[in-house]
């Protein structure tokens, strides 16, 4: 590749596709369109530079090298003389030799000729060649401009001191205008060398002062936007051409880059006008937001540099100076707090790593706490700073981003650090306990490091509460030594103090309190028991550190409990035949050497017997059959008896001979009042004399019970499966499917009040128990004597005996007598309803014999005998209705609903009526007199019910002789009246049918059996 090139317009209307190899790899077409409506042809030369940023010299920010320009260029042919000629000299030089050539032409062509026409032939000739020797001076004249426009460049030491006016005059010297193509073209060869020797070639990063660097030069050369735009975008068609010429993706990579920076160098060179001068989407298929990701990445590592001059001492200078570069630089606000973010970040990361470093070493000092808190304390100073500068007056002039510092995002804001950061925090915090107490400002120092570290809040009160314990603790246990506290006025308040000055939550400094006292108890209770020495000196620990009563108890209860609880299993587990003397003499130890009160001990043997207990009750319901259940429960009243009585004695510190007492004495006398226990056979038995009980021995606990364990329905099962097993006795099969049944005494009865005892059964659900199982018996007994319900005289002798015989008191046997014969009642009155042979009349003598019908016929069976009850009063052939009586009187005995028996009422009255009206004309047709009569009595009774209107016939002569055969009847005039004007016939023909009586009715029957 040549080191210059020709900007013209293609020779073909398009140019082969190619690829964009910098921000968009879409393929383009180059267009013909160009920058300005006429583009002209000149010559630019451009420096190379190399694909690889290593092989490019180093310069100075924005300082291009000396030879950018090229050496100076000599003037060749006649253009030296032009250099000497002054263009009103140049003007007459020209005429001169025009005119000379001229002069010169006529003499020789006049000489040689001899003729005139020779001589203006001549004359013609030499003009011609005296007048191209004169344009060709003339012709020069720009390239002489040029070369010494170029010559005046390359001339300066410093291209920034080249002078506008300098340029200008060089165009006046010579008489040639700016926009001469080959003076422009030299002046858009030296800005495309210098600008392209002042961006920064492949990876560097810009300096800064490239966009003034380049914007001064172009002012001083003169050259105009357009020019100086299509210089820019030849700078990019080389880049790509070197892309293409390198190959490889390192080459690649860095002409992308330096591609970026033109890019941004160029939109900020040309401002706004950058939008249509540089048409980079146009050329290279770059969209618009591909070009503003060059602008800001190409904005951020400029702003990055000068972050780099800001230390942990930035002032409000600096802050202002960095917003003025952030906006020459273009760079968002958002994107400028970022970086400010992230370079405070790193600073504070220093200060961390620093701090990390020296904690973990193996081989730190004693001062290795004090470097580590110096470096937090540089970490919160210049937190401090940011918050008071994003607080200063003038804040809205500062860099975006001043603020308090966050690890969140960079190396220590992943969860793998947060160790680290917790080990530092502590740190700062032992230190700052370090002297005793907690100081004010230290308190706001950990919350500023809590959230610059990112701690959560239950993170770090959890670090704040262990170091704060133990220092605590350490003050705690200096003023016991010294004596401080024990000769303080008020205990409570000397730890309250102490508590402020570390500023301790004193619920945390009671449970630390609460650890030590259990602590000393424990020491205390190591050999089983405590001493009085022991006592005293848990007294004397109390009331230093302000106990409460309720924590003591607790803390007994939870260490002396547990060793007592120890003491208990181990003789519970003795068993029956185990528990001696020795295991006796342990229980007692415990009980009384532990200081434990009687409801602690009790409280905790109670907890451990009673899941001896549950066992028991499991086994027995896993059994087989009622014998191996009641066989399951001896063995728990034998343990109960011969263990756990012993063990409550021994407990209370009582002789095992004396009889256990007996809370539920005044509720067992109040059953009594009721006779219960006495007309029962079976409560009589529970209740032995003086010499069963003194053959059975003494009676068990029943301190310790399942109340609370076992619900009550399962606590009555077992206590009425042992019943039972004492009523029919112990079942033994034998081969061949017999089995022989063993009665027992009343003993078993003393074991059955035992189990209640332990069962926790109070005396009325023993009571309930033992009546359910009588009137079970009683009631399976009385129905079969009142098999048919019925109760003579003979059956209630023989019920009596049963009760007397099975012990149930005479209202309980009363209830279920009663209930046995209104069952059976109830269910003979439903089926003689249903079958229609019960009216109302019986129904009322039924009441009258004090029989509670309403629970013994079902509302809809009422109902329908009510229907069936008025369907009659309808069909009856009367015609009467009582009001009174039916919409009354019967829902009254049937109790049902008045008005839903109105509405029935009604709706057969409805019905009924065209019905008897159809058949009084059946027995009409039949000549039955009296059928039609009743039909009309019904037909009668409908309208009482519901007044109905004129009823219509096909055959009127029907209704007349209807009419005659009612007249025979000899009925009420208010009847007669009201069938009148139902069967609408008219006065003066009622009147008619009543003179003419039978004969009409003959008539009537004659001419019918004719039609027949």
């Amino acid at each position: 590749m040549t080191p210059s090139t020709i900007l013209a317009p293609p020779s073909t209307p398009h140019r082969p596709l190619l690829r964009s190899p910098f921000l968009n790899p879409t393929p383009l077409r180059a267009t013909t369109t160009s920058i300005q409506t006429q583009r002209r042809r000149f010559r630019v030369s451009i420096p190379r530079s190399s694909a690889t940023p290593s092989d490019q010299p180093s310069v100075a920010a924005a300082s291009p090298p000396p030879d950018v320009f090229g050496g100076p260029k000599e003037l060749t042919g006649i253009q030296p003389l032009v250099e000497k000629l002054s263009p009103p000299l140049r003007l007459a030089s020209s005429a001169i030799i025009f005119a000379g050539a001229i002069a010169a032409g006529y003499g020789l062509g006049s000489r040689f000729g001899q003729t005139r026409n020779a001589a203006l032939g001549g004359a013609v000739a030499l003009g011609a060649a005296g007048g191209a020797a004169v344009y060709a001076l003339n012709a020069c004249v720009p390239e002489v401009a040029a070369v010494e426009l170029h010559n005046y460049v390359a001339g300066n030491d410093d291209p920034k001191a080249v002078k506008k006016e300098d340029i200008e005059g060089i165009a006046k010297k010579y008489g040639v205008s700016k926009q001469d193509e080959a003076f422009i073209a030299e002046l858009c060869d030296l800005y495309c060398r210098f600008v392209s020797s002042v961006i920064p070639p492949g990876s560097e990063d810009l300096k800064g002062d490239e966009v003034d660097t380049i914007v001064s030069f172009k002012n001083s050369l003169g050259i105009d936007d357009p020019e100086a735009a299509a210089m820019h975008m030849e700078i990019g068609r080389r880049i790509f051409r070197q892309r293409l010429e390198t190959g490889d993706r390192d080459g690649d990579l860095v002409q992308r880059w330096a591609f970026q920076k033109l890019i941004y160098v160029s939109t900020l060179v040309f401002g706004d006008a950058s939008s249509f001068l540089l048409p980079w989407k146009r050329v290279f298929k770059v969209t618009d937001s591909q070009v503003e990701i060059a602008i800001r990445d190409n904005a951020q590592r400029l702003y990055a540099t000068k972050l780099k001059s800001v230390g942990r001492d930035i002032g409000v200078d600096q802050l202002v100076s960095l917003r003025e570069a952030q906006r020459l630089y273009r760079l968002s606000d958002e994107h400028a707090a970022d970086l400010f973010t992230e370079h405070t970040r790193k600073l504070v990361e220093e200060h961390i790593s620093a701090a990390l470093s020296i904690i973990k070493s193996r081989t730190r000092a004693t001062q290795g706490v004090t470097k580590v808190v110096e470096q937090l304390d540089k970490v919160l100073s210049l937190n401090n700073l940011l918050i008071s500068l994003k607080s200063h007056p003038d804040a809205d002039r500062f860099a975006p981003g001043v603020g308090p510092v966050s690890l969140f995002g960079g190396e220590f804001g992943v969860d793998r650090k947060m160790d680290d950061l917790k080990l530092l925090f502590r740190a700062y915090v032992t230190d700052a306990l370090s002297g005793g107490c907690m100081e004010e400002n230290k308190l706001s120092a950990l919350n500023q490091l809590r959230n610059i570290f990112g701690l959560g809040k239950r993170e770090a009160e959890a670090v704040v509460l262990d170091v704060t314990s133990k220092a605590y603790r350490r003050r705690l246990s200096q003023a016991v030594t010294g004596g401080q506290l024990e000769m303080a006025d008020s205990k409570a308040a000397f730890l309250q103090n102490l508590c402020d000055e570390l500023h301790f939550d004193p619920q945390k400094a009671s449970q630390i309190h609460e650890e030590i006292y259990r602590q000393k108890l424990q020491q205390c209770v190591a050999d089983g028991e405590l001493s009085e020495e022991d006592v005293a000196s848990l007294l004397r620990l109390r009331v230093m550190l302000c106990v409460p009563q309720q924590t003591v108890e607790a803390a007994h209860s939870d260490i002396c409990g547990s060793l007592f609880e120890k003491v208990v299993k181990e003789a519970i587990a003795s068993g029956v035949d185990g528990y001696d003397a020795d295991v006796k003499q342990a229980v007692r130890k415990a009980a009384h050497g532990l200081r434990l009160t009687r409801e602690t001990a009790m409280s905790i043997a109670s907890k451990a017997v009673r899941k001896i207990f549950i066992n028991f009750i499991k086994r027995a319901r896993a059994a087989g059959n009622r014998t191996e259940t009641a066989k399951e429960l001896k063995k728990l009243i034998a343990f109960n008896s011969l263990v756990v009585t012993e063990l409550v004695a021994d407990i209370k510190g009582e002789s095992s001979e004396t009889p256990p007492e007996e809370p539920k004495k005044e509720e067992e006398k109040q059953v009594e009042e009721d006779e219960e226990w006495g007309s029962i056979q079976t409560l009589r038995k529970i209740k032995p004399d003086k010499e069963l009980v003194a053959k059975m021995g003494k009676p068990g606990q029943t301190e310790i019970t399942l109340k609370d364990d076992l619900p009550e329905r399962d606590r009555t099962d077992l206590y009425k499966t042992y019943l039972l097993f004492c009523l029919t006795g112990e079942v033994t099969r034998i081969p061949f499917g017999a089995q022989i049944t063993t009665k027992k005494d009343d003993s078993e009865y003393v074991l059955l009040n035992q189990l209640g005892g332990i069962l926790g059964l109070t005396s009325k659900e023993i009571v309930d128990v033992h009546r359910s199982l009588a009137e079970q018996a009683f009631r399976q007994q009385a129905e079969v004597i009142l098999a048919d319900g019925q109760l003579t005289k003979a059956r209630v002798e023989q019920l009596n005996q049963l009760q007397k015989q099975v012990g149930l008191p005479s209202e309980y046997s009363q209830k279920i007598i009663k209930n046995i014969t209104t069952t059976k009642m109830a269910a003979a009155i439903e089926t003689a309803i249903g079958q229609g042979r019960l009216n109302i009349k019986q129904i009322r003598e039924l009441k009258e014999a004090s029989v509670d019908l309403d629970n013994m016929i079902s509302e809809s069976l009422r109902e329908n005998l009510f229907k069936k009850t008025v369907d009659e009063i309808f069909s009856s052939g009367t015609g009467e209705f009582d009001e009174e009586e039916v919409y009354e009187k019967i829902p009254a005995d049937l109790n049902i609903n008045v008005e839903k028996a109105k509405g029935v009422v009604h709706e057969l009255a409805q019905s009924r009526l065209s019905n008897s009206l159809i058949q009084a004309v059946s027995l009409l047709r039949q000549r039955n007199r009296q059928g039609v009569v009743s039909s009309l009595n019904d037909l009668l009774a409908c309208d009482k019910a519901v007044p109905a209107k004129q009823l219509s016939w096909e055959v009127p002569e029907e209704l007349a002789d209807l009419y005659t055969i009612y007249v025979k009847s000899e009925p009420a005039p208010e009847k007669l009246s009201r069938l009148q004007y139902l069967l609408g016939i008219s006065d003066s023909t009622a009147a008619t049918l009543q003179e003419m009586g039978d004969r009409v009715l003959s008539f009537g029957a004659e001419e019918e059996k004719f039609v027949f």
